[in-house]
Order: C-alpha cells, then structure tokens, then sequence
C-alpha cells in the first residue's frame, strides 16, 4: 500500500502549476482504493501504475474515472 501511495505522490511532485498539481491531488485521492484493488502487484513509475487503471477502466470507481479524465484534458 505504502508503494501505491509513494507512485501516486510521484505524480503530484512531478506536476507544474496549481492546476496540475490539483489534478495529481484528485487522482491520488479518488484512485488509491481503486489501485490498491485493481493493481496491488503493479510497481511505481514509468506510468504503469496509470496504464493498470485504464486497463480496469470499466471496474474502476467513479471518481477515479473523471480524475484521469481531467488529467488528459
């Protein structure tokens, strides 16, 4: 759990601007339930913790859909 916590961090000291930053904080927020439940094996980094989650897209929660939703756009 402490891994899947540290990659979603990853993410939010990676961000540049308030508003990505924010967007980091929603997806660390609305997906650590879900990565913990869809990817508990998947290791941080190299964007493959995201890649799981799309993979599950239609048993991921809600509020994580629309987190990386507004991450693309």
């Amino acid at each position: 759990m402490r891994a899947i916590i540290m990659g979603l961090s990853m993410f939010v000291a990676l961000a540049a601007g308030s508003a990505a930053q924010a967007q980091q904080n929603d997806l660390a927020k609305y997906c650590k339930a879900d990565v913990a439940r869809l990817c508990p094996n998947v290791p941080p980094g190299g964007g493959k913790i995201i890649q799981c989650l799309k993979a599950h897209g239609k048993e991921m929660s809600v509020g994580c859909a629309q987190a990386l939703q507004k991450m693309k756009g």
